[in-house]
């Protein structure tokens, strides 16, 4: 890595950037590479649903019933991430560079553990869980067809996500964003080749989907593991005591397990969502999966830029500039306000041409460009509350930013949705979710606003 990022030198040491310059030029600088490579990842998803829409409806719906296990996992993994680069973050901002090194370290192990775990629970849990969404025999087959694939290759899914934030924290967001734009080619290269068997590849449908994604991401956790442990040094195999790893687990998890209850929350109120959703029939439920595919796109930048607050928050934080936090924070909401004003215009227009591209179908159409047109009305606040959210992971109050994610799901997204279903139907559960977003969003905001009130007020 070059110096003027982050790099381990020949002392081990590491630079630290992120506590001086403009606030506002040094957050740009790091949002712009970040953004290629959320979006690449975004478009990763969004490249498997066009060509399993080239397949069927029913394989899109299945695609979309799978979705929310697969959000569960990935958000969880990155609730561990955040925890892990919450620590570094404040390890590289004090200079201390065993711990930078500890805690990489444990933080990986800990991500083993959680494949062991969270496999054999997927495994086990998919019948009656995809039962439970409402999924048919027919589409229940494709489901396990796909997520058998994907389980099989946790691995390649959890430590990238892990390394890829302990690369983060040092202020590179260059490195993380190439290594999951790679796995983006690869994805978009292979999807085709195995899913309708072109070439010598045999035709395996949605499976070949599901091998695609799993062969990507085994090339992210290659470039990973080779740019932590060779590159900047940031494993040790140093012998410690195993209570010295647990107590770097529990560090981690004491922010990680809120931060991952914060994200794991959505994805369970989306499978809530297609359960609502799966009484009006499969088109429907492919429908939701696209739409809310095109929803992370369309915040993809919110995204980007609450991934760089959180080492930016932590060096700063770490490094008694309370200041630059705050300036930080307020220029990082008010731009997540404006961006999703933008969105909601860009797509009031677009929906119906974006639409098309993942259905020829005209009722999944239909379906996809009104829950669009409805939510995106409430992307302005819903992009606070990612911010926010972040932030207060980062302040050390993830119990704050777990207890907003669940109001906002079991409170407000979850009751308005079933009201909106029996007084309007489809139309009804979609606007439910646009108002649960916009309050918050607010709830958000206002709960951040004192925090750091408060945090000032200590000194």
């Amino acid at each position: 890595m070059r110096d003027d990022t982050s790099a381990a030198g020949e002392s081990g040491r590491w630079k630290t950037v992120l506590t001086e310059g403009p606030v506002g030029r040094t957050l740009l600088r790091l949002t712009v590479p970040m953004v290629a490579g959320i979006v690449g990842m975004v478009a990763f998803n969004l490249t498997d649903t066009f060509f399993v829409g080239r397949l069927g409806t029913m394989e899109l719906a299945a695609l979309s019933f799978a979705f929310p296990l697969v959000l569960v996992l990935m958000r969880f993994t990155m609730g561990l991430g955040i925890g892990a680069s919450a620590l570094i973050s404040r390890a590289v901002g004090r200079g201390d560079t065993r711990a930078v090194r500890r805690l990489t370290t444990d933080s990986l192990s800990l991500a083993l553990l959680a494949v062991v775990v969270f496999g054999a629970a997927g495994f086990l849990a998919m019948d009656p869980l995809f039962r439970a969404l409402g999924a048919d025999a027919e589409i229940l087959t494709l489901v396990k067809t796909y997520m058998s694939i994907w389980l099989a290759g946790l691995l390649f899914i959890f430590f990238p996500m892990i390394g890829n934030n302990a690369i983060r924290a040092n202020g590179d967001t260059k490195t993380p964003a190439l290594i999951m734009l790679a796995a983006v080619c690869a994805n978009i290269i292979l999807d085709p080749l195995l899913i309708f068997g072109i070439g010598p590849f045999p035709r395996l449908g949605l499976a070949g989907a599901a091998l695609a994604t799993v062969l990507a991401r085994a090339i992210t956790f290659t470039l990973a593991f080779y740019i932590v442990h060779f590159r900047l040094r940031m494993l040790t195999f140093e012998r410690v005591p195993f209570v010295e790893v647990l107590a770097s687990w529990k560090r981690i998890l004491y922010i990680g397990l809120p931060a991952a209850a914060t994200r794991v929350i959505v994805p369970i109120g989306i499978g809530v969502l297609t359960g609502m959703i799966a009484a009006s029939g499969p088109k429907v439920v492919a429908a939701f999966g696209v739409a809310i595919k095109i929803e992370f796109f369309a915040m993809a930048v919110i995204f980007a830029l609450s991934t760089v607050l959180g080492p930016f928050t932590g060096q700063n934080w770490g490094a008694a500039r309370t200041g630059r936090v705050k300036k930080g924070i307020s220029l990082s909401n008010r731009f997540a306000f404006l961006w999703g004003i933008g969105m909601f215009a860009l797509l009031a227009v677009f929906a119906g041409p974006i639409a098309s591209i993942f259905s020829r179908d005209p009722e999944v159409v239909f379906a996809i460009v009104l829950y669009t047109r409805i939510v995106a009305a409430a992307y302005c606040m819903y992009g606070v509350f990612v911010i926010s959210s972040l932030v207060l992971n980062v302040l050390h109050r993830p119990i704050h930013a777990a207890l907003l994610a669940a109001g906002q799901t079991f409170a407000l997204t979850i009751p308005m949705a079933w009201v909106g279903m029996r007084l309007a139907g489809m139309k009804g559960i979609f606007t439910g979710v646009g108002v649960s977003y916009l309050l918050a969003g607010f709830a958000a905001w206002l709960v951040l606003k004192r925090v750091l009130s408060r945090l000032e007020e200590r000194g």
